[in-house]
């Protein structure tokens, strides 16, 4: 492909809308794109508008590389805060704005247009590229779920998640645990406080106990601190009536010296401890639960990516580690030694933000990474 044919797939995909789902149309799309080029691709259309995508090239026995990424995107906001339509796909010097073109659009196009142009050059594959391409992955991981309850990755030898880096090799991530805690209590006038039980008052107590949950976390070795935030809290309907509910969010950071398992187990013990110290009525329910994700840096599929990356995108191509989840989070689980990096175009720093953006350099250079790493990968 030329550079406008390229610009052109990644231009179509942000033009259409997949805000918090609707996947099922940039499916429809990447399905035309890869059937016009020969190319073996399967949708699996599920719930009202989403869909997960795989396609494939290459034959025989040998190794599965695989390329990921998902077609949703958070929100847009408050459209009037953007400069640049947000579903327009404007092209500004060497910048590409609009929702999704850093997360994760360009990462996804660029992983496409690999695989085309590898499958056209006809160079020697022994065993297969995988493309998929997700659903949901900005809340929930659906369609990540959906694949590892069937066998479509069973065969991969290794992953690259398209997540935007701006070239950087991220070897290693944390989990991502959602939780929310319930406190129930009586309703009363306030006029008479005594005659009901306050449900704001149980969340107090949780939220002093959580400051000490986790004070002495091991530092993991490679992921660092271990990171927890009390992030929501709603409780109360008026201002003269005592509340019988409220209840608050809070997101954890697992890694793999301290994991979900354990984490999980801290919290329910906590829940426990201050319902039968304070008489409290606190629940605990687990919203989402994403596994850290870490590949040796010492691994032969980690250093054929440096090598690949550093090619294209020079002294931006260094290892790396991120806070944030991906995917992989979920895949992980079910295939723990899986080797995974995260690798792709601008950066972590704009994607949800107004007037997202990538640069079609950064761009450019992703497609020709990833064409250098399916390359290195089957030598």
């Amino acid at each position: 492909m030329n550079k406008d044919e390229r610009i052109k797939i990644l231009r179509d995909l942000i033009k259409i809308n997949s805000v918090n789902g609707n996947e099922a149309k940039v499916t429809d799309y990447l399905v035309s794109v890869l059937k016009e080029k020969k190319i073996k691709v399967q949708a699996d259309y599920f719930d009202e508008d989403s869909a997960n995508l795989v396609a494939e090239i290459g034959a025989g026995n040998g190794p599965v590389l695989c390329f990921e990424g998902h077609q949703d995107t958070v929100a847009i906001g408050d459209a009037k805060q953007w400069k640049y339509n947000p579903f327009g796909a404007e092209v500004i010097g060497d910048n590409l704005y609009g929702r999704g073109a850093a997360d994760m659009k360009s990462g996804l196009a660029a992983a496409v247009i690999a695989m085309i142009e590898l499958n056209e050059e006809r160079g020697k594959i022994s065993g297969k590229i995988k493309f998929v391409a997700t659903a949901g992955e900005e809340f929930g991981a659906k369609g990540a779920y959906r694949l590892v309850e069937s066998d479509v990755l069973d065969d991969v030898s290794a992953m690259v998640v398209g997540e935007p880096t701006a070239g950087e090799i991220i070897h290693a991530h944390s989990g991502s645990l959602n939780y929310r805690i319930k406190s129930f209590g009586k309703s009363v006038h306030s006029s008479t406080p005594e005659r009901g039980i306050n449900a704001i008052i149980g969340l107090n107590y949780f939220i002093n106990a959580e400051q000490k949950i986790f004070e002495n976390s091991p530092v993991d070795p490679i992921l660092g601190e271990f990171k927890h935030s009390i992030t929501t809290i709603n409780g109360g309907s008026q201002v003269n009536i005592i509340p019988d509910y409220a209840e608050l969010y809070g997101n954890i950071r697992p890694t793999m010296t301290l994991g979900n398992q354990k984490v999980k187990e801290m919290l329910a013990k906590t829940i426990k401890e201050l319902n039968t110290e304070h008489k409290l009525k606190l629940e605990l329910e687990i919203v989402h639960d994403f596994f850290p994700m870490s590949t040796p840096v010492e691994s032969g599929f980690v250093s054929q990516v440096a090598r690949a990356a550093r090619e294209h995108f020079g002294p931006k191509a260094q290892l790396g580690i991120i806070n944030g989840a991906t995917d992989a989070s979920v895949y992980v689980q079910k295939y723990p030694t899986l080797p995974v990096v995260v690798l792709g175009p601008d950066t972590w720093e704009v994607a949800h933000q107004t007037d997202e953006a990538t640069s079609i350099t950064s761009y450019m250079n992703t497609i020709a990474t990833y064409k250098k790493i399916a390359k290195l990968f089957f030598e």
